[in-house]
């Protein structure tokens, strides 16, 4: 896409003007085409700025976020492995990947999104997606069944929570089962989609997605989010801090998933949960909530709760409850 490599080639030369012949020599596409995209790229809130007979330059503190910023701070195995997309705006990435999954696309693609318009959360609720986040699907094709797949939310949780701690410098928490908590607010979500085959019982593919809240909207959350919503960082985002979030999330989730339970994530989420040691209210999808306790997470990632009442532990599906702090 045009945009996109307009985008890189000006992030390439920041703060040095670059002229519209230059840039379509660069590009091997026309003026116009150099021209259409440096105006879409302004719609889109980026603050290329263009000086007669000089060209067009990109300031130093604006955070462009395009594949080769992402992919030149990837480890040599991960950047190896994987190969990395990004668009400007899509209904939603795993809806995408979805579709490319299902036409053979291969293992490792990383479709990033700078916005999404229909974003998903689990339950099919709706995942407030505005510009300025980061919104990222990774294709997996992993041999394991489809009860193993929650464990492919835990270690993306794990990577998430090493990634996010990296950039903002903040402790990260894990809420079971798929979101991170910054000072007890929510900061990232995590959902894995799959694809059966009905035939042998394992996994065709996996879709996992991931959006992080990097900073407050500018006109401020929706009033349904103000209480439980937070970001990374409390005012302005670093520059490039988008880019080192992805590739710091990838550096960290490859190694884990590449060496499964023998990675030790299990135990670190684990560590990580928010919810241990606390009262909590489990409203399952059909009958009436109860109060319990948390005691801890299973080797299968199901939270293992006392119910107020009961003698027994039990151990909760993330596919058939919801849980909040009491």
């Amino acid at each position: 896409m045009v945009k996109q490599e307009v985008l890189a080639a000006l992030d390439a030369v920041r703060g040095r003007y670059i002229s519209g012949q230059e840039l379509a020599a660069q590009l091997g596409v026309s003026r116009t085409a150099v021209w259409k995209a440096v105006a879409a790229l302004r719609r889109d809130g980026i603050p290329i700025k263009a000086v007669t007979n000089r060209g067009y330059t990109l300031a130093q503190s604006v955070d462009v976020l395009n594949a080769a910023a992402v992919a030149v701070q990837l480890d040599e195995a991960t950047v190896k492995a994987l190969q990395i997309e990004v668009v400007d705006r899509l209904p939603g990435t795993n809806a995408a990947l979805r579709s490319r999954a299902d036409a053979g696309a291969r293992e490792g693609l990383v479709l990033i999104a700078q916005a999404q318009s229909a974003g998903r959360g689990r339950g099919g609720h709706s995942f407030y997606s505005p510009p300025g986040g980061l919104y990222m699907s990774i294709l997996l094709r992993p041999e394991i069944g489809a009860r193993q797949a929650v464990g492919l939310t835990a270690m993306a949780a794990v990577a998430a929570a090493r990634a996010a701690e990296r950039l903002c410098g903040v402790p990260i928490t894990i809420k079971w089962v798929n979101d991170l908590w910054k000072n007890g607010k929510k900061v990232c979500g995590i959902l894995t989609e799959a694809a059966l085959d009905l035939e042998s019982g394992m996994l065709d593919y996996a879709v996992l997605g991931l959006g992080f809240n990097v900073a407050a909207p500018a006109d401020g959350w929706p009033e349904d989010l103000r209480d439980v919503a937070g970001a990374l960082y409390d005012g302005s985002p670093a520059p490039g801090a988008r880019a080192a979030l992805a590739a710091a999330f990838l550096n960290a989730f490859w190694p884990l998933y590449r060496a499964g339970p023998r990675s030790g994530y299990l135990d670190e989420y684990r560590r990580r949960q928010a919810l241990t040691g606390q009262r909590v209210l489990v409203t399952p999808r059909r009958g009436t909530p109860r109060a319990a306790q948390v005691q801890g997470i299973d080797d299968e990632c199901k939270l293992v709760v006392r119910f107020d009442g009961e003698s027994r532990p039990a151990a909760l599906n993330s596919g058939e409850v919801s849980v909040r702090l009491l």
